[in-house]
């Protein structure tokens, strides 16, 4: 098995060119493949599809085997992949996801190599019964309480792709995201569990974030999450609509533009190439 080891700002995957090769059960092998100390170690696996409603198709396995949606870092990984083996010619394409078709656009340097991607990410849903969270189907959660161990927390959830909740805090180094992360991801407000941003408020136009990923734990980048954020601290009076995530090796750049639409800038970097013998 042939692969890539490739990454968004941390948040790492092994890419598989997995046209012809759809018989594979890539749920076990996601499992064996992403252990960070029996197999390549990643966040989650992207395979490369044909597809018949969009230009390619890309599923995403989280480490443990679950199937995710979509993924931000991950399209922009799975874009330079096609893109710089030919698969795709087109600097701006669509990719087939289970959360619908994405745009992503390409910024591609003279040695032919993209330096950046910018993700259309579509719109967020925030009525209960998309996202989903338990209680008014047709009412949203912003800026609404949990209680976990006794304790209350305000968050605001919200679909982008997949589900995100957001909470605010003062310093995300200080959050014990290892053990309040899982608690609010498997709670039972979400019947199909939800991925867990931590925010830190910088000004206006920065924020710093933290991710607890459903079915992939802690990762060093979130997409989804960052566009999540963004949102989630606009609506809560504490950012622009336009602001820079601060990540643990770089920067997304996430607009909430006035019609809707989310844009996602930020960079994929591809680390190795590799054949898989198990």
């Amino acid at each position: 098995m042939l692969f890539s080891k490739m990454h968004g700002l941390g948040n790492d995957f092994i890419v598989i060119d997995a046209r012809g090769k759809e018989d594979i059960d890539y749920n076990l092998l996601a499992k064996r493949m992403c252990h960070r100390h029996i197999g390549v170690g990643a966040d989650g696996l992207l395979l490369v599809l044909n597809s018949d409603i969009a230009d390619i198709r890309m599923r995403i396995i989280n480490s443990d085997g679950s199937e995710a949606e979509m993924c931000g870092n991950g399209i922009r990984c799975f874009a330079k992949y096609v893109y710089e083996r030919g698969i795709v010619k087109a600097t701006k394409f669509k990719v087939e996801t289970l959360a619908g078709i994405i745009e992503p656009e390409l910024f591609v340097n003279e040695y032919g190599l993209v330096d950046k991607v910018k993700v259309n990410m579509g719109k967020p849903s925030f009525k209960r019964k998309d996202i989903p969270m338990q209680g008014d189907p047709e009412s949203d959660a912003i800026n609404t309480s949990i209680v976990v161990d006794g304790n209350e927390y305000r968050i605001t959830s919200l679909l982008m792709g997949v589900p995100h909740t957001i909470l605010f805090v003062d310093d995300v180094e200080k959050v014990d995201i290892y053990t309040l992360g899982p608690k609010i991801e498997k709670h039972e407000a979400f019947p199909r569990k939800t991925n867990v941003n931590f925010v830190q408020v910088i000004d206006k136009n920065n924020i710093k974030v933290r991710t607890w990923e459903r079915g992939a734990g802690a990762t060093f980048a979130c997409g989804t999450g960052s566009c999540a954020s963004v949102i989630a601290a606009n609506l809560n009076g504490l950012t622009e609509r336009k602001a820079n995530v601060h990540l643990y090796f770089g920067i997304l750049e996430i607009e909430w533009q006035e019609d809707g639409i989310v844009f996602m800038t930020g960079p994929a970097e591809e680390v190795f190439v590799g054949e898989y013998l198990d």
